[in-house]
């Protein structure tokens, strides 16, 4: 082989190898920008909740009215803590296999399974097509169901 030949061959190695770390890094920042964007969202969602939670005023402007205010502002703060394990989930720091955990814990507690009751039905139709949302809905109806079925039934 002639020195150009290497020289060229070299070179264009080079060049590929520059380019397919070009296209690593991008897909990283784009990952990296949906991350931030994702955590962005959610933060504005949770100070909308923790606001509706606490001031009995605003929650009654979007009280369903089949509710009383102040079990809307409790199942309101149910929500709160799905929606934290749910970003927690979305972002990766829900360690593989430990989402039903997590879940079973939340649904321990009568406000969240009442939350549940109530609402989970529409947080199935939000995560339609959502692979992951699905997913975390999936398990969080499952728990609640568990905990119903493992409730001392009311003489």
């Amino acid at each position: 082989m002639k020195l150009t030949t290497a020289v060229l061959a070299a070179g264009a190695a080079v060049s590929l190898a520059t380019v397919v770390v070009g296209a690593a890094r991008l897909r990283q920042d784009a990952r990296h920008q949906a991350e931030r964007n994702e955590a962005t969202v959610a933060r504005n969602q949770l100070d909308w909740l923790t606001q509706m939670s606490a001031n009995p005023d605003l929650a009654k402007l979007w009280t369903p009215e089949d509710l009383d205010v102040e079990e809307y502002m409790q199942l309101l703060k149910a929500n709160q803590l799905i929606c934290m394990l749910s970003l927690r989930d979305r972002l990766g720091f829900v360690r593989d296999g430990r989402l039903p955990f997590y879940a079973s814990k939340l649904m321990e507690r009568d406000v969240c399974r009442r939350y549940w009751a109530r609402f989970g039905g529409l947080r199935a139709q939000e995560a339609e097509g959502d692979e992951r949302a699905e997913h975390f809905t999936k398990v969080l109806d499952k728990a609640a169901k568990n905990h119903l079925g493992a409730q001392p039934v009311a003489a």
